[in-house]
């Protein structure tokens, strides 16, 4: 299984494949020679205000860095090319940035050395810098450089960076082949996956991981899994194809070794990158640190309140703003009052008509004696035939396969699986990895990982897989909603564990105090008269619509706190993590997966139909916790409510408090409000001190356009 992002790779494979570079006749004599031509020095104790600045003493220590065509060839490849296919870019624009962007570059690298040697809390010197240097070998000065500044796990995470970057780049040549091989390419397009699965975590590396080419062992490289369907045979053409591409572009010369790639001359040229962006991620974490020391509690505390107060008089004046703020709420925007109560957000699962029966529903007649032309008995009697069925089949059969077995081995056992009502499913669940336990991945946000396929899962003759997915009534998600619920209490440690509330039921009724009166059973829901369906003065009655309403009780921890919303372990966190994960399992409506809340809800009239709109409306009155069952023209739809605002006595109460004891309890608001905080602070300072370093000492370097002139101009030669 394919555990990373692979973006970058994927465009380094589409630049080689193309040979945009190579059959366009840019030289018509030793192209590595070309390729060697220097197209831009830089020193930065050359610039005019060097002398004057504050790293005057240091004149003897930096030497003049050489940017080479070959080194702007290969950023086209790794960067240029799908900026280029993505903003429409003419060669002239794209290598002129390109241009600058190297430049630019290696005058914050000299910057960043200056800095560090300056910096009275690091321990660098100007006598280390030189030896390090110095006892470098002819080709590894460059690198040297770089390394003198960074800790041997940064040089380790630099190394690992590098050769991730290979495997994928691999991985990406190699699907052509597999494809060719298995004679098919799958169409299949694959559900949609939780927003962070499988991300690596940001420090993680693996000294034994390695570039697999096909000659050596995918078995005993550690950490490295091959795509499905690779061979050795596959990987060894995929390799053979990088070389040919890397050679086209004269990104390799001849003669070297390439039994091991790590003796390129491309990949030495990448490392050195990967070195470059450790040592400029070095500085920021320097700059990051100055800046956090800065952020005091009072001055946190002065931002929230001054970002409070801001706010309650914006929004109370002019509504359309604080929806569209509403609209865009996330762990760095947020919303922190509100000009009225319940406005909030839900959850939506919608368990749809199938075709047959929407087509049915369409080519009903109203009902008997409906003078308005409804059809809601009829649709209610094709409701009540409705099976959803677990959409998460292609977490098996897509292009990557993310399932496992929960009891296969010890390493991969995850305890307190739910398997369903009757206990009696297979324990099949997904992303192993993203579940927690694993250093190498980040635990995946919001979404619990214990509820098992609902279905049969069997493999035929070539291994493929053969789903047999169970059709399940209204009245059966409800109860694996309520039982994974319930289950899943356990998993409360922050607090004490929610419970399920007594007063739920099917609907017999909803007064205008929002006051529901439970049925027995269904069985009158399917059952109305026709008049049933309005108000005495003939309007629709929205509430004749809602199946099933109950709430998740929090009043064990003195009510709902969206403080800890995103508090892992916290019981409004589990959950609203168990509904998430059930949304992926049934929900059809895309839309809604991997939404910050929910859908917002206002307290006027939406665009949503009217039966859902009653519904979320009524859900945020509840408040947050509370769910519903309720139909439209497209099935049914489950709803859980996950946060609202409310009122007291009349009044809208601000759910959040920023609590400075809190800034270091990951997920809670004040550490989400800090972090959010800090980070807009040290992007900004960060952004300006690079901005400033390279305006003050640009006059450094000396750029040779004519050299890459037959680059720049492409757009007027034809191949």
């Amino acid at each position: 299984m394919k555990k990373r992002t692979k973006v970058a790779a994927v465009a380094v494979a589409a630049a080689l494949s193309t040979g945009v570079l190579a059959g366009c006749g840019l030289v018509t004599t030793n192209i590595s020679r070309d390729y060697a031509q220097v197209i831009a020095e830089v020193n930065i104790t050359n610039s005019e205000n060097f002398a004057s600045g504050a790293f005057a003493d240091y004149a003897d220590v930096i030497g003049t860095a050489e940017i080479t065509k070959r080194d702007m060839v290969a950023y086209y490849v790794s960067t240029g090319y799908s900026m280029q296919q993505s903003y429409g870019w003419t060669y002239y624009d794209t290598f002129n940035m390109i241009s600058e962007t190297l430049v630019n570059r290696q005058i914050y690298i000299q910057y960043a050395m200056l800095y560090l040697l300056d910096d009275p809390t690091q321990d660098f010197t100007i006598e280390g810098y030189t030896a390090e240097v110095g006892q470098a070998e002819v080709g590894q000065k460059y690198l040297a450089s770089l390394a003198y500044f960074l800790t041997d796990d940064e040089e380790a995470k630099a190394l690992y960076d590098t050769r991730v970057m290979f495997n994928d780049s691999l991985d990406s040549q190699e699907t052509t082949y597999i494809d060719a091989e298995d004679g098919e390419t799958s169409t299949e397009t694959a559900r949609t996956t939780p927003t962070g699965i499988d991300t690596e975590n940001e420090d993680y590396f693996n000294e034994s991981y390695e570039v697999y080419t096909g000659t050596n062992s995918a078995a005993n490289i550690s950490g490295y899994e091959p795509q499905e369907g690779s061979t050795p045979t596959t990987r060894r053409k995929a390799y053979s194809a990088f070389l040919a591409s890397l050679r086209s572009n004269d990104l390799i010369s001849s003669g070297e070794d390439t039994s091991n790639i790590e003796n390129l001359s491309y990949f030495q040229l990448e490392l050195e990158n990967s070195y470059e962006t450790a040592l400029i991620n070095k500085l920021t974490d320097i700059l990051e640190e100055q800046v956090r020391s800065s952020v005091t509690q009072e001055v946190a505390e002065e931002v929230y309140n001054t970002t409070l107060s801001r706010q309650q008089q914006t929004f109370a004046a002019d509504t359309a703003t604080f929806e569209s703020a509403l609209d865009g709420v996330s762990d760095t925007s947020f919303v922190l009052t509100a000009p009225e109560a319940y406005y909030g957000f839900v959850v939506n699962i919608l368990i749809p008509f199938s075709t047959t029966q929407s087509q049915q529903l369409t080519d009903a007649s109203a009902d008997y004696g409906d003078s308005k032309g409804n059809k809601f008995n009829a649709r209610a009697d094709l409701l009540s035939r409705v099976r959803g069925t677990d959409q998460r089949g292609t977490w098996f059969t897509g292009a990557t396969d993310y399932s496992f077995l929960a009891n296969e081995d010890e390493d991969s056992t995850v305890d307190n699986v739910y398997r369903g009502v009757n206990n009696d499913r297979e324990q099949y669940l997904f992303f192993r990895d993203s579940l927690g336990g694993n250093e190498q991945y980040e635990r995946v946000p919001n979404y619990y990982g214990r509820y098992t396929y609902n279905g049969a899962v069997a493999q035929n003759a070539d291994e493929e897989y053969v789903l047999t997915p169970n059709r399940i009534s209204i009245d059966e998600f409800i109860a694996e909603m309520e039982g994974y619920l319930t289950q899943s209490a356990f998993a409360v440690t922050e607090g004490t564990a929610y419970t399920i509330s007594p007063t739920k039921g099917y609907v017999q009724s909803i007064d205008a105090d929002d006051s529901v009166t439970f049925a027995s059973d269904n069985t009158d829901y399917f059952n109305r008269n026709v008049s049933e369906y309005y108000n005495d003065d003939g309007t629709v009655d929205y509430s004749k619509f809602v199946y099933y309403v109950g709430s998740v009780d929090f009043s064990d921890n003195g009510g709902f706190d969206a403080n800890n919303m995103f508090l892992e372990g916290s019981p409004e966190n589990v959950a609203y993590s168990v509904m998430n994960e059930l949304s992926f399992a049934y929900n059809t409506d895309t839309a809604g997966l991997n939404s910050y809340l929910g859908y917002v809800v206002s307290t006027g009239a939406t665009d949503y139909v009217k039966e859902f709109e009653y519904a979320a409306q009524l859900l945020c009155r509840h408040g947050a916790g509370s769910y519903a069952v309720v139909a439209t023209d497209y099935g049914w739809h489950v709803m859980y409510c996950t946060f609202s605002f409310m009122e007291d006595g009349g009044t809208v109460v601000d759910p959040y408090t920023f609590d400075w004891a809190q800034i270091g309890t990951e997920g809670t608001f004040s550490y989400l409000f800090y972090e959010a905080l800090c980070t807009d602070l040290v992007n900004n300072y960060a952004n300006t001190m690079q901005t400033e370093a390279i305006n003050t000492y640009l006059d450094c370097a000396v750029v040779y356009e004519d050299r890459y002139a037959d680059l720049s101009s492409l757009d007027n030669t034809t191949s």
